[in-house]
């Protein structure tokens, strides 16, 4: 098998994918109890639990932390509707300063008092705790011992020409592969020599000169023609902490190290159990974050347990099996390259087995030693384990079920809020491309509380709008997300310079000009969550993907921001699945080995299935043909797309079961030709191909869109009582009216309201379960039937064919700009503040004003505003009509206007970014704004504003 290069996509930094079957997966886990009722699961989403409310990340800014403000912070952490905080060691922001405020070494006396004295406030307050093992990431530190710290098998090259000898110095071969080392300190040892000719017709793994790697000389005897001598280069202690606080920077650890793992943890545990007491009596969880071992791939026995469990030696083959991986590391590790030497279909084919090999050991090693023995010791210590289980060693979807509270993370980029584009997983999107995978997870055990670090932002801090944060917080709710962990609050004492410490993210801080406003979406969040975690997510679709095709051509992936994807659209299918009324999980034959067969269905615990697409796989288990017979026997559809499976994968009696795999599969077509079929990899836009694949194969969706479109999109959830539908227009400018008829018998329609807490009976359209909706501009929708069919109607909105009233300039305009004093002015008409030189540096609140005379006031019910960069308010006539913070910003009037004169006054708060853009000598603005450039944003109200 040869993926084609024009294929894959290829972005950011390289990962694992997920495909496994060595272990086996815990079920049942459930996190939270269904409701009985309609009646309950209302009063769930009127009153949010503690447990449905957003938490937030507190960034303890270099440890520079004091107890006193400590407390301040929670307060304001508190007042916001945030529930609880996840504490989160990390290095002090780069520029800022320290204000003499001492830097606190982890898990030290002094340290572990403040950890103890914010506990205890936090208990008092009703806020849970979480937090982060060690600091930064990957965790380790300075006290580890060389046979405790990360390791890396790198390997250098060096082209030789033939028919002569050649001599090298040791410290020669040892350079190859030196600019890896990224400590000083680290080590570096030659593991391996071999010489291989430079094109194989057959594999030959060439000649062995490792009883030379001793020497401070090495002597080759080149046979004639082009040749290539492979240099194994062992590092240890090579990498160091990203971000790591004093008392836990210094070497990462080694986390295919059983006995160095559990160390580190007993270490952890054992300061704040002496000095604080039973952990499960102060924290939720203990958490880890998504692993970037900065391509580590090695530990002391790897050779043996490779051996012991694959059956082989992997010595000859290690070379070969490293060479596509290019010497380039960045935090998720390599990004693949070419062959260093030219090789023929078949020595491909035979490395490209070992390659999945020795990544299948890699999974092994890494869940026994490190993913299990972390969730051991949480148990030990009474706490539930959370994981970002997800990086290149982590299987994606077996690693995900492991944890108590599983977890992904959605971003917020510039580019939110704007079309989807085709083949890829970034433009447009927030979540990330697993989480799919963890949400899928979480459900095939019985988990609804699916944790995601959210609104993580690198491009656009100070720049990241309300609005723009409601999207992304819709994606990451789409993707199957119930709980969410902002990103982030950091530690910031009053005294600190404008705008405080920034570690890192999303502003959350009370110096945003937003922040007033925050808990309106803080309480949207929670009320999605509260009936989210009170129900079961709805899927009948199951998805497997070519994961082996994947380790065996490209090895693993970094699932989170993958540099290749195969097929080009995998992380794209969910989406059209769903933008066409239905829902999906994604599978994996490890799972299908434990799923039951009935009724059309696939069962895997509270999961079914009735159809499963297998994404052009060509390589599969020699036994999941059988299950797949087993499937369609039971009346159970099987798409292949793309590609239909030829072969098996791994080394050993290769072929015997790739001949296992190709006779199963055309008995399995000839015996079930209406329940295995093929249908073609899609050309078009993907949501079109989705819709003819659920034409042909009449696959009845949840829900029928009669104009599915890629920036309208849906989630469905049931609880004993109730049809739950999350419907999104994730679009920042385009509005979308539609017709849709859900799968809901004679259910009553209703329209909860995420940001009041209130209900309305929804209007149908001449039958109960088809309704008519209007979705404006990053409006959301949350949709339920229930047997209620008594309460006040939602009246939809109206148009009118009356010319509206344009309001023109002059205005009166007082500009409130951060650390400045008030100045009035007067604009002559409306403009962008970034497109004027004067203004475009303004960040913080403008006010306008304008009377207007009115005839008659009566033919006018709204007033709009047009367009808005920020949030608005609205006053007539001295009648505060409330605040937009997304959409249109259209207010209903209400009866306040009169006839005669008005008095108009609107409130932009914009956001912060112009201004920080200016702040040249600023340290914290030149590091977000100047070294990663960000653009002048639109401020202010722009219009054209109308009565309507």
């Amino acid at each position: 098998m040869k993926i084609s290069r024009r294929n894959f996509v290829r972005i950011g930094a390289l990962t694992p994918l997920v495909y496994g079957f060595p272990f086996s997966t815990a079920k049942g886990n459930a996190t939270e109890a269904h409701t009985e009722s309609a009646a309950d699961l209302f009063e769930h989403f009127q009153n949010p639990s503690a447990a449905a409310r957003p938490f937030i990340r507190w960034w303890w800014n270099g440890g520079r932390v004091v107890e006193k403000e400590l407390i301040r912070e929670l307060d304001l952490i508190k007042e916001k509707g945030i529930s609880g905080i996840e504490i989160n060691a990390v290095a002090f922001p780069k520029g800022a300063e320290p204000l003499n405020y001492k830097a606190l070494s982890w898990l030290s006396k002094e340290w572990l008092s403040v950890l103890k004295a914010t506990l205890n406030a936090a208990r008092e307050r009703g806020l849970t705790c979480d937090i982060i093992v060690g600091s930064g990431w990957p965790f380790g530190g300075e006290f580890l011992k060389k046979d405790e710290q990360i390791q890396l098998m790198a390997l250098g090259a060096k082209r030789l020409k033939g028919g002569q000898q050649i001599r090298l110095k040791r410290q020669e071969l040892l350079a190859e592969t030196d600019f890896l080392l990224k400590r000083k300190s680290g080590s570096m040892e030659l593991f391996g020599l071999r010489l291989s000719a430079d094109r194989l017709n057959t594999f030959n793994p060439g000649i062995d000169l490792n009883s030379q790697i001793k020497n401070e000389e090495i002597v080759i005897n080149v046979p004639q023609g082009d040749h290539v001598l492979y240099i194994m280069v062992k590092l240890t202690g090579y990498a160091a902490v990203t971000l790591g606080v004093p008392g836990a920077s210094g070497p990462v650890l080694n986390h295919y190290n059983k006995a160095a793992v559990s160390h580190y943890l007993e270490r952890m545990s054992d300061a704040i159990t002496a000095e604080i007491g039973n952990m499960g009596d102060h924290f939720r969880s203990l958490f880890i974050d998504s692993m970037e071992l900065r391509g580590s791939n090695w530990c002391e026995d790897m050779p043996d347990q490779f051996k012991q469990r694959r059956g082989y030696a992997l010595e000859p083959y290690l070379p070969f099996v490293l060479s596509r991986l290019s010497r380039k590391l960045g935090h998720t590790g390599s990004q693949v390259t070419e062959n260093i030497i030219a090789l023929s279909a078949a020595a491909q084919d035979e490395i490209n087995r070992v390659r999945y090999d020795f990544e299948t050991t890699r999974l092994e090693l890494f869940n026994e030693r490190f993913l299990q023995t972390f969730i051991d010791w949480c148990r030990k210590n009474n706490v539930r384990s959370r994981v970002q289980a997800y990086g290149r060693e982590y299987y994606t979807l077996e690693s995900a079920m492991l944890p108590d509270i599983p977890e992904c993370e959605t971003w917020i980029r510039s580019d939110i809020g704007t079309a989807l584009p085709e083949n890829t997983f970034r433009t447009g999107r927030a979540y990330r491309p697993v989480n799919k995978f963890v949400s899928s997870a979480a459900r095939l055990t019985g988990k609804h509380v699916i944790s995601c670090e959210e609104i993580t932002n690198t491009d656009m801090v100070f720049n990241e709008s309300l609005e723009r944060i409601k999207i992304a917080g819709d994606q990451s709710n789409l993707s199957g997300v119930t709980h969410s962990v902002l990103h982030g609050f950091n530690y910031s004492p009053p005294e600190a310079s404008f705008p405080g410490w920034v570690r890192y993210g999303t502003f959350f801080s009370e110096k945003n000009t937003w922040w007033p406003y925050l808990k309106t979406w803080i309480d949207y969040k929670a009320r999605l969550s509260a009936v989210f975690q009170q129900s079961e997510m709805q899927s009948d679709i199951a998805i497997m993907f070519p994961m082996a095709d994947m380790w065996s051509e490209a090895g693993l992936q970094y699932q989170q921001v993958p540099q290749i994807v195969y097929p080009a659209y995998a992380n794209n299918i969910w989406e059209a699945v769903h933008q066409n009324g239905g829902g999906c999980d994604y599978i994996n034959e490890n799972i299908l080995q434990k799923c039951s067969f009935s009724k059309g269905r696939l069962h895997y615990h509270t999961r079914s299935y009735k159809v499963l697409f297998m994404v052009e796989m060509e390589s599969i288990a020699t036994g999941t043909a059988e299950l797949l017979r087993k499937f369609a026997a039971a009346g159970g559809q099987v798409i292949f797309i793309g590609k239909e499976p030829v072969r098996s994968f791994g080394k050993q009696k290769a072929r015997e079961r790739d001949q296992m795999v190709h006779t199963g599969i055309q008995l399995l077509k000839k015996a079930f030709p209406s329940n295995i079929s093929f249908f073609p990899a899609p050309e078009e836009k993907i949501i079109d191909w989705y819709t003819q694949l659920q034409s042909k194969y009449n696959i009845t969706p949840f829900v029928q869109f009669d104009k599915p479109i890629s920036h309208v999109s849906q989630v469905h959830y049931k609880s004993k009582a109730a049809d739950i539908f999350f419907i999104c227009n994730y679009h920042l400018e385009k509005e979308h009216q539609f017709t849709a008829t859900f799968n809901t018998e004679k259910k009553t329609a209703w329209l909860w309201d995420p940001e009041t807490g209130k209900r309305y009976l929804y209007p149908d359209q001449g039958a109960k379960n088809k309704l008519k909706i209007n979705l404006e501009p990053a409006q959301s929708m949350l949709i339920v039937f229930t047997d209620d069919n008594k309460g006040d109607l939602y009246r939809l909105p109206k148009t009118t064919a009356k010319t509206p009233y344009t309001v023109t300039g002059p205005w009166e305009v007082k500009l409130e700009k951060v650390q400045d004093k008030p100045v009035k002015t007067t604009f002559k008409k409306l403009i962008d503040f970034k497109d004027d030189a004067e203004l475009q540096s303004f960040g913080g609140v403008i006010f306008y004003e304008k009377k207007i005379s009115v005839e008659n006031p009566e033919n006018y019910s709204l007033f709009d505003l047009g367009t808005v960069h920020g949030l608005s308010e609205l006053e007539v006539n001295g009648h505060l009509l409330g605040f937009k913070w997304y959409g249109k910003h259209r207010y209903n009037l209400n009866g306040t206007l009169k006839k005669g004169e008005n008095t108009i006054k609107i409130k932009i708060t914009t956001v912060l970014g112009n201004y920080l853009k200016s702040l040249k000598d600023n340290p914290v603005a030149r590091e977000w704004t100047h070294i990663k450039p960000q653009p002048l944003y639109g401020v202010g109200l722009i219009g054209p504003v109308k009565l309507m």
